[in-house]
């Protein structure tokens, strides 16, 4: 197979993002080019992100952002073999931006489109920057999501385990803001955490040690609020040994409920070839280096992407685009976006060909 070169744009939450990645013929890949426009500045001081304030900057920025990302790859349109585009799941105003910006590229360039599920676009990153082979298992941990999933091939996806209330990253982010300490607040926690003592609260780790790999992240929260209650008000000293003490109990939540999902995979007859671990929350260090471990001691090894395609990106989803263009997926114009879209729900290469024989090709399902 020729190489593939695919425009990738994300635009689901507060990053307007686009990339250009090379996928080779022999599955290993490239990033060619990979801009990111944060809007962290607009919505610090709401505390977390306003759909109308991100869908707004995406329609200002995007044109500019993928111009900056073509002429960094030093290609122009009719170079690129498609162009992909996050579909969903996330808000929906923004998504509908950048899907119709990628449509109508597709259309004037005559190439073809392929909508992205940003969920796999994070589960497949590894595969680029880590050559990870299928199946793996895959944590994924930002601030909308927290699943534990069994990747066993592009589009074929099984969701082991989630969260019943907050994903780790809202509530990283709800513990900050609780505390006082900025947005964004996963990496504010962190710092804060470097400099406070993880004994000095004694905090749940709620679900530790079930059988089903799930997650539930908001009684920890609360627990976080009762102390500061008890001792407010709340000083320097204070606010640093509530995050080292909360960011100690996600570590083990983490940790324990890793070690069931690889578990839950070798009952399920899947050897593992890797712990991927993605999302905004991947970044944070000693989340990482719990995993390591556990990974190891699971007869594994921890695949984590850099920081900056941990969070959100345009090179994944060109990737994610490219590795699903290389196995004949592609999308019509007439496809959706979707704020809601379960991994479940993808579309593999074998379900694509049976519906491409029976409706014609580049024909999708319902919209969510």
């Amino acid at each position: 197979m020729s190489d593939l070169l695919l425009l990738g744009i994300e635009t689901t939450c507060d990053e307007t993002a686009a990339a250009v990645v090379r996928r080779r013929g022999d599955g290993t890949g490239t990033i060619l080019s990979n801009v990111v426009h944060s809007q962290t500045q607009d919505h610090a001081e709401y505390g977390g992100v306003v759909p109308e304030i991100a869908a707004r900057a995406h329609v200002e920025i995007l044109d500019h952002v993928i111009e900056r990302a073509l002429r960094a790859a030093g290609l122009g349109l009719p170079e690129l073999s498609g162009i992909a585009a996050a579909a969903g799941p996330g808000l929906i105003g923004g998504v509908i931006v950048g899907l119709t910006t990628a449509k109508a590229l597709a259309l004037a360039a005559h190439k073809p489109l392929v909508a992205v599920n940003h969920l796999e676009a994070h589960a497949l990153t590894a595969r680029l920057t880590d050559k990870v082979p299928f199946p793996f298992l895959l944590l994924l941990v930002s601030g909308g999501h927290t699943q534990l999933v069994a990747v066993t091939g592009v589009g074929e996806y099984t969701k082991l385990g989630g969260t019943i209330d907050d994903a780790i990253g809202e509530a990283f982010d709800k513990t900050a803001k609780m505390l006082g300490l900025p947005y964004p607040g996963g990496p504010a926690v962190e710092r804060a955490a470097l400099k406070g003592d993880a004994s000095r609260f004694a905090l749940p780790r709620p679900l530790h040690g079930k059988p089903v790999p799930d997650f539930s992240l908001s009684g920890l929260k609360t627990a976080v609020r009762l102390e500061a209650l008890k001792i407010a008000p709340l000083g320097e000293e204070d606010v640093n040994d509530l995050c080292a003490s909360f960011q100690a109990a996600v570590v083990d939540i983490l940790a324990d409920r890793v070690r069931c999902a690889l578990r839950v995979m070798r009952e399920r007859g899947l050897k593992p070839h890797a712990l991927v671990l993605a999302g905004g929350v991947g970044a944070n260090q000693a989340v990482r280096r719990v995993l390591h471990k556990v990974a190891a001691d699971g007869g594994t090894r921890l695949a984590v992407p850099p920081p900056e395609l941990c969070t959100d990106n345009g090179a994944m989803i060109a990737w994610a685009g490219a590795e699903r263009m290389a196995r004949g997926l592609v999308d019509g114009l007439d496809v959706s976006p979707r704020a809601r879209w379960p991994l479940g729900e993808i579309e593999s290469a074998e379900r694509g060909a049976t519906e491409r024989g029976a409706t014609g090709p580049g024909a999708t399902g319902p919209a969510d």
